[in-house]
C-alpha cells in the first residue's frame, strides 16, 4: 500500500469563497517591501553573519531602495542586540527607512528589545505566536482563547513600554503558521489584537499572514488572503503582508497571486534565502513586477554587485539557473535559440521603438548591467548562427549568411570531438586557423590594381605549386580581374557565387575584411576570407583563401 492509500497525506481543504474577485485584478503598482534579510534569512546560515557582514548587507538593502528592513532580534542574542545599537549610535538608519524587530509575546524579551531600540525615530515591532491547528496541539497544547489572551498580552507589553520611547512605535502582528490555521480562528485573533492596540487611521497595523510552511497550491493562499481582507474589522487601515516560504517550490506565484487578492506589503529576502526551503526571493518578483511595465520602486540595475555582496554575506553560492541572475539564466546554447536571439538583437537595434521584444530573453538582461558576451555560447548542440555571433560580437567578424552553415560544420565538428562547450577565443582560432592559417597551394604575393571608367586592370604576383608567376588580366572590376589574370595560369576552374566586404575596427586602426563564395565545377561551394587595410588586397586575400579551401 503506497502512502497516499494509506492516508498519510489528504488534500488542503478548499476556501468557501464563491465571489473571488482576485482572479481578475492585475498588479499594477509595487507593494510595501520589507527585507527580512537580517533576521530570518540569518537565522537560516550555516555560519550566521557577524557585524562586518550585517553591515555590509544593511548598506546593500539601503542602495537598493529598501525602506522597511527587519534588522534582527535584538533580544535574543548579544550579536542581535550590538547590531542594532551599532546603527542608532553610528546614525546609519535613514529617516524615511523604519527598521523592524521581532520579539515574542515575553515581558523580559520586549523589555530587553525596546532597550536596544532607544533613540530610534521610527521602528515596527514585530510580535508573533503560532496560531496552527498543529502547533495549539501538538507543540503548546493551548486552545484557542489560551493562544488569544498570549497575543494580547504581547500587545499589552508593547503599549506598555511604547509609552516610554520617544520615536514612533508600529504593531506589526504575524498569527505564525497561518497557512494552517483555521480562517475564522485567524481573523478572531487579528482583530482582537487590532482592537487591544487601538487601531485607527494614524495608528494602522501590519497584520502578517505567513505561509510559514507552504501548505497548499498558490491560488489556495491568494483565497485566503481575500479571505482575511473581507473579515478584517477596519480594513482601510490594516496592512496585510505576506511571508511565504517556499516548501512547494510556488511562493513567487503565491507572493503573486496574494497581491492579486488584496495584499499590501511583501516580507522576503533575496535570491530566497530563509529558514528550510528559503523564502519568497524579492528579486525575482521585483524583476517580474518590471517585465510587466510595472516599477518595483527597487533598483536590480547592478545585478553583479548584489550577487557578490549576498554570496559573501550569505557563504550561499546562486544556482547557474536562478531566474534572472543566474550565470547561465540568459545563455542559449541550442542553435534555434541562437538564431532567434541574434535576430531578435539585430531587430531590436535598427527598430524606432523602445519595446523589448527579443526571443528567450523576456527581460533586457543590460537593464540588470549584465553584458551581452555570454548570451550565445558554444557546445555540440549549437547552430551555425550561434558561431557566426559569437565572431560579430566579440571579434566584428560580420560573416555573411550564406557562410553560416560552413563556419558552424567546422566548430561543431570540434565541439563534438572534444566534447565541451568552446570559449570564444576557442571559436576565433578555429576560425583563423581555416580561413587565414590555412595550407597553401597558390598564395598571394603582390597586387596592383588600375581602372578606368569601364575596366579595371590587375596585376598578379603569386606563387603556385612552389613556382613565382606574374600574370595580367582584365575584368569589370578588381576581383573580375583578378580571377581572369589567375586563369592564365592556374589550372583549378571556378566561378565566383558572391562577395561581402566590411570595416572592423575603430576609425584610426580600422581593417577591410572580405568574404568570397567561390563554385568548383563539382558543385563544391566554398568561402574565403581576407584582412587588409586595403579593400582591394582583402577582396583578393579572400579569394585566394577560398582556392586554397577548395582545393586542398
Amino acid at each position: 500500500m503506497n502512502q497516499v492509500q494509506a492516508g498519510k497525506y489528504r488534500p488542503y481543504p478548499q476556501i468557501d469563497l464563491p465571489n473571488r474577485q482576485w482572479p481578475d485584478n492585475v498588479i499594477t503598482k509595487a507593494p510595501k517591501w520589507c527585507s527580512v534579510d537580517l533576521r530570518d534569512g540569518n537565522q537560516a546560515l550555516i555560519n550566521p553573519m557577524d557585524m562586518k557582514k550585517k553591515l555590509e548587507l544593511f548598506t546593500l538593502l539601503l542602495k537598493l531602495g529598501f525602506k522597511e528592513i527587519e534588522v534582527g532580534f535584538p533580544s535574543a542574542s548579544k550579536v542581535e542586540f550590538d547590531f542594532l545599537r551599532k546603527l542608532v549610535d553610528d546614525k546609519l538608519i535613514p529617516d524615511d527607512v523604519t527598521i523592524q524587530v521581532l520579539v515574542q509575546a515575553r515581558e523580559h524579551l520586549i523589555a530587553k528589545t525596546f532597550e536596544a531600540l532607544k533613540g530610534v525615530k521610527k521602528a515596527t515591532v514585530h510580535l508573533y505566536n503560532s496560531t496552527s491547528v498543529a502547533q495549539r496541539k501538538i507543540v503548546f497544547k493551548k486552545s484557542q482563547e489560551e493562544i488569544i489572551a498570549l497575543a494580547l498580552e504581547g500587545v499589552d507589553l508593547v503599549k506598555k513600554y511604547e509609552k516610554a520611547h520617544e520615536g514612533k512605535i508600529f504593531l506589526e502582528y504575524s498569527p505564525e503558521s497561518f497557512t494552517g490555521t483555521e480562517l475564522e480562528y485567524a481573523a478572531k485573533i487579528c482583530n482582537a489584537v487590532t482592537a487591544r492596540w487601538g487601531i485607527g487611521s494614524e495608528r494602522k497595523v501590519i497584520i502578517n499572514l505567513p505561509a510559514t510552511v507552504e501548505m497548499a497550491t498558490p491560488n489556495i493562499y491568494a483565497d485566503q488572503i481575500e479571505w482575511m481582507s473581507n473579515h478584517l474589522n477596519n480594513r482601510e487601515n490594516v496592512i496585510i503582508s505576506t511571508h511565504t516560504h517556499n516548501d512547494r517550490g510556488t511562493s513567487i506565484a503565491a507572493t503573486e497571486l496574494a497581491l492579486l487578492a488584496g495584499a499590501d506589503r511583501v516580507e522576503g529576502t533575496l535570491l530566497s534565502n530563509g529558514e528550510r526551503t528559503g523564502n519568497v526571493d524579492m528579486i525575482t518578483l521585483a524583476l517580474n513586477m518590471l517585465t510587466q511595465g510595472v516599477d518595483s520602486e527597487l533598483d536590480f540595475s547592478n545585478i553583479n554587485e548584489v550577487l557578490d555582496v549576498v554570496e559573501r554575506c550569505t557563504e550561499i553560492d546562486t544556482h547557474c539557473r536562478h531566474p534572472y541572475v543566474g550565470e547561465l539564466v540568459y545563455t542559449a546554447f541550442s542553435g534555434s535559440h541562437q538564431d532567434a536571439i541574434n535576430k531578435g538583437l539585430a531587430f531590436q537595434k535598427k527598430k524606432e521603438d523602445n519595446f523589448w521584444e527579443v526571443p528567450y530573453l523576456p527581460i533586457d538582461p543590460a537593464d540588470l548591467g549584465r553584458t551581452y558576451e555570454s548570451i550565445i555560447r558554444i557546445n555540440s548542440q549549437s547552430g551555425k548562427g550561434g558561431v557566426a555571433y559569437i565572431l560579430e560580437k566579440n571579434y566584428g567578424y560580420q560573416l555573411p549568411k550564406a557562410m553560416h552553415p560552413e563556419i558552424g560544420r567546422i566548430v561543431q565538428e570540434v565541439t563534438d570531438e572534444k566534447g565541451r562547450e568552446l570559449e570564444a577565443g576557442e571559436i576565433l582560432n578555429i576560425f583563423k586557423d581555416n580561413y587565414f592559417k590555412i595550407k597553401k597551394h597558390i598564395s598571394l604575393v603582390e597586387v596592383a590594381v588600375s581602372s578606368d571608367k569601364k575596366i579595371s586592370t590587375c596585376t598578379l604576383t603569386y606563387t603556385y605549386n612552389g613556382e613565382k608567376v606574374i600574370a595580367k588580366g582584365d575584368g569589370n572590376g578588381p576581383i573580375d580581374a583578378c580571377k581572369n589574370a589567375l586563369m592564365k595560369d592556374y589550372k583549378n576552374d571556378f566561378t565566383i557565387n558572391s562577395y561581402f566586404e566590411h570595416s572592423c575596427g575603430d576609425k584610426s586602426s580600422a581593417k577591410a575584411i572580405a568574404y568570397i563564395e567561390i563554385q568548383t565545377p563539382d558543385i563544391h561551394s566554398c568561402f574565403g576570407v581576407g584582412k587588409d587595410s586595403d579593400i582591394t588586397t582583402a577582396s583578393i586575400k579572400a579569394l585566394f583563401s577560398a582556392l586554397n579551401r577548395a582545393y586542398k
